[in-house]
C-alpha cells in the first residue's frame, strides 16, 4: 500500500467520533478520509471516497452499523470495504451478527489508542482482527442462531476432505502451528491449505471462515 492508510470513521457520538479523529490525524500512516453519523452516510462516503478502512460504529440511527456493513462487506459486493468495527459491549450479538454481515474484526470503544491504531493497520493488510479463540467462543455462544445451509452436507463444499480437515480445526480456535502439530504439517503446508480454503469458498479471512464451518454445521 502507498501513501497513508484512509480511514473513514462513522460514529453517532460526537465526543467519540472526534476522539477517534484526533487520534487517527496525529498518525504519519493513517489519514481520515471522512467522518459521519449513522450507516446511511456511511455507505454513501465510502462508495464516494473509497477509504481502505471503515471504522463503525454498531448502534447508529438511520442505519444501523450492521446493516451498513453488510451493504459495504457482505457476501455479494463487488467492492467490499474492510470494516473495524467499534462496540461497547464485548462479545455481546451484535458483535457476531457484523462478523457474519462481513467486517473484518472488532474493538470496544474503551480500547487503548495504541489498539484501536493497530487494529486500522491490521485489518488495512487484509488480515482478521480476532483471535481465532475468541472468534470461536464468539460463534459458539451464538451458535443457537446460526441455522445451518437448508440441505447442506460436506458434498456441498467444494473442498477436498483434508482441507476439510484444516477448516474444522480453524473454526475449532487452533493456530497455523497448532494445525501443523495436529496433522503432522508443516507450518507453511498450513498456510497453503488456509489460502485455498478462503479462495475455494470465497471468504476474506479466518473470522469468516469460523462463521463458515458453523453455519455448513462442520462443528457445533
Amino acid at each position: 500500500m502507498t501513501g497513508p492508510i484512509r480511514v473513514l470513521v462513522c460514529d453517532d457520538q460526537m465526543l467519540v467520533r472526534t476522539g477517534l479523529v484526533t487520534i487517527i490525524d496525529a498518525q504519519p500512516d493513517l489519514e481520515v478520509a471522512g467522518e459521519c453519523a449513522d450507516g446511511k452516510a456511511a455507505i454513501d462516503l465510502a462508495r464516494r471516497l473509497h477509504p481502505d478502512v471503515v471504522v463503525m460504529d454498531v448502534r447508529m440511527p438511520v442505519l444501523d452499523g450492521i446493516e451498513a456493513t453488510r451493504l459495504l462487506a457482505g457476501a455479494g459486493v463487488h467492492h467490499p470495504v474492510k470494516v473495524l468495527v467499534v462496540t461497547t459491549f464485548n462479545l455481546d450479538e451484535y458483535v457476531y451478527e457484523a462478523l457474519r454481515a462481513g467486517a473484518s474484526g472488532f474493538l470496544l470503544k474503551d480500547a487503548p489508542p495504541a489498539q484501536l491504531l493497530h487494529g486500522i493497520r491490521t485489518v488495512a493488510t487484509g488480515a482478521a482482527l480476532l483471535d481465532p479463540e475468541v472468534t470461536r467462543q464468539l460463534v459458539g455462544r451464538y451458535a443457537a442462531r446460526i441455522r445451518p445451509a437448508e440441505g447442506g452436507s460436506t458434498n456441498d463444499i467444494p473442498l477436498t476432505p483434508r482441507e476439510l480437515e484444516v477448516l474444522r480445526q480453524i473454526a475449532d480456535g487452533l493456530s497455523n502451528s497448532e494445525i501443523a502439530a495436529t496433522l503432522q504439517i508443516s507450518q507453511e503446508t498450513v498456510k497453503t491449505f488456509v489460502s485455498r480454503i478462503l479462495t475455494k469458498i470465497g471468504l476474506r479471512d479466518r473470522v469468516q471462515a469460523v462463521v463458515y464451518a458453523y453455519r455448513q454445521g462442520l462443528v457445533t
